[in-house]
């Protein structure tokens, strides 16, 4: 049965199987459906391959669904991450520059393996393709949930969150970071593929004066007040910053499916935003700004 509470309501930041997901594109539309969802956004890390599906479901379930991407940046030795909505996903350059970053993810795939090796626990890109259970197409990439889950199946940890805390999570053993474009890079080239940019959970950082410094500098339209790892009080503070900068508050579950029996990082429609919001970003998104 549908929650009525979710009518009129979008949940704005999902993961498929397009990046590290584990969905296909179409299964989220239709669980947004079965949720009682009216939109929900596509947003794989480094990609667009699922939207197209994903806008097909949308026409099929009555469900809007919203053109994303979350860009992977680094700013003061951090990972930070950033949302762009209503993006051409057809723009050349724009998929030129996400195969880029893909390249990248890959470079630094090949520096966990290597951590984990180190650490007496060997693992294979073939063993974690293998996990998927399907080729992966060029569009595609890994992530660490398939890192993670791999670690699961090979006995090296207990559950996702497990591997997380003990090895891939920031700061932990097997965690690598490479060189990557600046959150304000992100935002520019969201904002010439026609698209809205918005920085992503805030609180995952950890440094809200750098939150700060990335706002006034890169000018996102929007900060992920909502998400399913913050909590009231950090909602509560990143909501005041939203207010301070004059940016649109949004909400995403960040969504990646289930592995093991666990949801990562929320159910779809555990963090949502009034369908209003889709208008707001779709008034300063960077098409309407040329």
């Amino acid at each position: 049965m549908k929650d009525t509470a979710f009518r009129e309501l979008c949940d704005l930041h999902t993961h498929t199987r397009a990046s590290d997901g584990m969905n296909a594109p179409a299964e989220n539309v239709r669980l947004a459906k079965e949720k009682g969802l009216a939109g929900i956004a596509i947003t794989d890390h480094d990609t667009v391959a699922g939207i197209e599906e994903a806008i097909a479901a949308g026409q099929q379930y009555g469900i809007t669904v919203v053109p994303g991407v979350e860009i992977s940046t680094v700013a003061a030795g951090r990972d930070i991450h950033v949302l762009g909505y209503y993006i051409d996903a057809e723009e050349p350059e724009l998929l030129g520059r996400l195969q880029t970053l893909r390249a990248t993810r890959e470079a630094r795939n090949a520096l966990i393996l290597e951590k984990l090796h180190g650490l007496g626990m060997p693992l294979t890109l073939q063993e974690i393709k293998d996990g998927l259970g399907r080729p992966l197409r060029p569009d595609e990439s890994i992530g660490r949930p398939h890192i993670a889950d791999a670690l699961v199946r090979k006995g090296y940890a207990d559950d996702m969150r497990d591997a997380f805390d003990r090895y891939l999570g920031e700061g932990k053993p097997a965690y690598a970071s490479v060189p990557r474009i600046t959150p304000e890079e992100a935002m520019q080239w969201i904002r010439e593929a026609g698209g809205a940019p918005v920085l992503a959970h805030p609180g995952l950082y950890g440094d809200d004066e750098l939150v700060k410094r990335i706002i006034a500098s890169g000018q996102p339209v929007g900060i992920e007040v909502y998400h399913s790892d913050h909590g009231i009080e950090e909602e509560e503070r990143y909501l005041e910053i939203a207010n301070q900068f004059g940016l649109i508050p949004t909400a995403g579950s960040d969504y990646h499916g289930e592995r093991q029996g666990v949801i990562f990082h929320g159910d779809i429609g555990s963090r949502s935003v009034p369908l209003r919001t889709l208008e707001q970003l779709r008034i300063r998104s960077g098409l309407n700004e040329k």
